[in-house]
């Protein structure tokens, strides 16, 4: 096989590994408020982002990527005040909470529910 065929190969492969359509940031956040409205996402109590259903959607990947983004401020918050990152977690997650609005999915106790 010439080099020029294995590269392609190796190419055509890689591409096929790949989600069909990689969200970056800020695709991902412009695409939360129609997720968490049609029931795709909700807020959890620790602070990030879950898959209440994905049924076909790209819901795993905007929460991927959000939850990551979160995390970092969340750690960069817990160390500016000295305070662990889970403390930072749970009062992010209640105010997550407290202001999704009615009708959008947050977890109570392990489940989903319609606030």
């Amino acid at each position: 096989m010439s080099l020029t065929k294995s590269i392609a190969s190796l190419l055509l492969l890689l591409s096929l590994s790949l989600p069909a359509f990689a969200l970056n940031l800020n695709e991902a956040m412009s695409a939360l408020g129609d997720a968490k409205a049609s029931g795709q996402l909700g807020e959890m109590p620790n602070g990030y982002l879950g898959v209440v259903s994905a049924s076909g959607s790209q819901a795993d990947e905007i929460a991927r990527l959000i939850n990551q983004a979160r995390r970092t401020e969340y750690q960069k918050l817990a160390t500016q005040n000295g305070i662990q990152l889970s403390d930072v977690e749970a009062i992010a997650g209640q105010k997550a909470i407290d202001k999704t609005p009615p009708g959008q999915y947050i977890q109570l106790q392990g489940q989903w529910r319609r606030k």
